[in-house]
């Protein structure tokens, strides 16, 4: 995609709804197209293109590889100009990485696009959302994530339903190039309305002070927790459509099911900014967690494409509003820079989301079957939940130590 040459649009001249668009957009393109069309176009790879399990794995891995670099990259982005330059070449990346892949039957260009991917999906889940965020509290609005990260289960929709659409009449690699065509489409919002975030001017007034610690400095707990997630997560988000198309039966009920994931992940995390509003940040969490498990476990307990739908409503309403409330609290604890924050706790997500597609696929090509890898999702996630109940003891402890 050429670069344009225009400035970015001032920020005392847009509009929330372009700002809130521009934060849509980006998530569109770098995450749900970029990162996670891979995931309804598998099963087409699979018999098109004689992609093993264990390699889409080891695909899957080099993705999160991807976004792990790009996670460190942005944990060392001081300037905002920086940011804002980064931001817009993860756009470009977003395109290069989708399109690309129509492109060639190489299995190590495959890796290097989706490392690429991966690296793009940085621009709209930790920079964009860093920018709006940041935009957000500088125009005295409620700071959170909510209406940004809908773009996200957008993205997940939109990716299964051009996978349904184009199924029988364009072939694996002519998907991907029609995709790529789309991250074009989505790249000039994304790249035009988003503010550039702005150095503070030094006679500007004071801002409130960032929130109290709510846990103790230093304290591994959040981000072990938020590892967990990234393992549980990474697992269906990788292999959900081709654990049901090679159920009995379930053949056309693959890209149904990623749909659906999409369209319940959309709304929800405005619901888990409300739960979290009455009961904390942490115990939101646990309740995400606890919901998460029981859709990893459902498809195993009950056979059947309902089973399947529930499962995927329950599975894109909480990984959407683990990764939106983990973001908007930490960001939200880092005004200057939330990006920064949000990239260094992210760090632990990517890890989880590196090792665990690689050992799924392994399982999966074991035992000829993903429901190993769904005992481990559910296993790592309780794990997760053992941390976080730790996570709100320490804060309840440290509440009684404030002073009144």
């Amino acid at each position: 995609m050429a670069t344009p040459v225009s400035t970015p649009t001032a920020p005392s001249t847009l509009q929330p709804w372009q700002v809130l668009a521009a934060g849509v957009c980006a998530l569109l393109l770098t995450v749900g197209l970029a990162r996670f069309a891979y995931t309804p176009l598998l099963p087409v790879m699979q018999d098109q293109a004689g992609l093993s399990a264990a390699a889409g794995g080891w695909l899957a891995s080099w993705n999160y590889a991807g976004y792990m670099a790009g996670c460190w990259v942005a944990t060392q982005l001081h300037a905002p100009r920086w940011r804002f330059a980064a931001y817009r070449l993860c756009l470009v990346a977003g395109v290069v990485g989708t399109a690309g892949m129509g492109l060639t039957q190489s299995l190590l260009l495959w890796g290097v696009l989706r490392f690429i991917a991966g690296v793009a999906a940085v621009g709209g889940m930790l920079l964009g959302s860093g920018m709006v965020l940041a935009w957000l509290v500088a125009h005295g609005r409620r700071p959170e994530l909510g209406i940004h990260f809908i773009g996200l289960g957008l993205g997940l929709a939109v990716s299964g339903v051009a996978a349904m659409l184009m199924a029988g009449h364009l072939d694996w690699a002519q998907q991907w190039l029609a995709l790529g065509g789309l991250t074009v489409l989505l790249a000039v919002p994304a790249w035009h309305w988003m503010p550039a975030p702005a150095a503070r001017p030094a006679d500007a007034a004071p801002t409130a002070p960032p929130p109290a610690p709510t846990a103790p400095r230093g304290s591994l707990l959040l981000p072990a927790a938020y590892f967990c997630a990234g393992v549980g997560y990474v697992i269906s988000a990788t292999f959900l459509v081709a654990i049901i198309v090679r159920q009995p039966g379930m053949a056309g009920g693959g890209n149904l099911t990623w749909v659906v994931v999409g369209l319940a992940a959309a709304p929800a995390v405005l619901w888990w900014d409300r739960l979290a509003r009455r009961a904390g940040d942490v115990r939101a969490l646990l309740a995400a967690y606890a919901v998460q498990i029981v859709s990893f476990l459902l498809p195993l307990a009950v056979d059947g494409l309902a089973a399947a739908l529930v499962g995927a409503v329950l599975y894109g309403a909480t990984f959407i509003g683990i990764v939106g409330l983990t973001l908007a609290y930490v960001g939200r604890h880092e005004p200057a820079n939330p990006a920064r924050a949000m990239a260094r706790l992210t760090l632990s997500y990517g890890a989880g989301q590196i090792l665990a597609p690689a050992l799924a696929g392994q399982i999966a090509q074991r035992t000829g079957s993903y429901q190993g890898a769904l005992w481990l999702a559910a296993a790592v996630m309780l794990i997760g939940m053992g941390l976080l109940l730790a996570l709100d003891r320490q804060q309840q402890r440290l509440a009684r130590l404030q002073p009144a």
